[in-house]
């Protein structure tokens, strides 16, 4: 199994998760918020095409995350992931055929992977992350949440690689030029992680297993890289050299989970 970002931040997020057994490979599109035409653009520089895409998976309906998912799984015949409150949250009158809803605790097989959806608190109408399993390893997938749940600690135990939310330093969001609701918003027990929240839910993570460690969601205003990573270092002791950040622009090049 391997996993890259092609992109992740507030301006949009979208990771592929891909699984190999034999001939076959099995890729799954984790939240959409671009374009079509910037998608388009994102996959190439990973080596895909949007026709190389098994399924699409969306967290919740903000638009950076789910994006353009119904217009890609409209023109390209894919089953689009969600839960029934994101669909509701859209609010569309029709259904589209393409659709599939996904809740807390209801496995997903999709080729050669096994999508494991669980529930986060965030500011959304029924946001789900994943986690995800070729049968040998597993991906923890964690953006968009504001505090620590112990079904989400339980969630993401065991894992070979986690993907997790380092939306802002503590200090550079309160010194922020930022009106006051929406810094509480951020703050918030369902808004965004922090490096430290996120440096915790890693700590409560370690395992002998866990290889690879990402940083993703950053804000551009309230965060930088080498706080985020240096938050996460000191948490799984590692040095901030030996773990990556995700960019808004070119999120990261595929990671083998060997």
């Amino acid at each position: 199994m391997r996993f890259c970002s092609l992109g992740s931040g507030s301006s949009g997020n979208a990771t592929v998760v891909e699984a190999r057994s034999g001939i076959t490979s099995t890729r799954v599109l984790v939240d959409c918020g671009f374009t079509l035409r910037e998608l388009r653009t994102r996959l190439a520089r990973a080596g895909l095409a949007p026709g190389d895409l098994d399924a699409v998976f969306v967290t919740h309906e903000h638009g950076d995350h789910i994006g353009c998912a119904l217009a890609l799984g409209r023109r390209f015949g894919l089953p689009v992931w969600m839960s029934r409150g994101t669909w509701r949250a859209l609010g569309h009158d029709e259904l589209p055929g393409f659709v599939r809803f996904a809740r807390d605790g209801e496995s997903v097989a999709i080729g050669d992977l096994l999508l494991a959806p669980y529930t986060v608190p965030h500011d959304a109408a029924e946001p789900l992350q994943p986690c995800f399993s070729d049968g040998a390893v597993r991906l923890g997938v964690l953006t968009d949440a504001g505090s620590i749940t112990p079904h989400l600690l339980q969630q993401l135990q065991g894992c070979r690689a986690l993907l997790l939310e380092c939306n802002h330093d503590l200090d550079m969001l309160a010194a922020s030029r930022y009106p006051k609701a929406l810094k509480a918003r951020i703050g918030g027990r369902f808004g965004h992680l922090s490096n430290d929240t996120s440096a915790q839910i890693l700590a409560a993570c370690l395992h002998g297993g866990l290889r690879h460690v990402v940083a993703a969601h950053l804000s551009r205003e309230n965060n930088r890289p080498e706080m985020a990573l240096a938050a996460l270092a000191a948490a799984c002791g590692a040095s901030a050299a030996d773990l990556r950040a995700a960019g808004p622009e070119w999120g990261f090049d595929w990671i083998e989970l060997d």
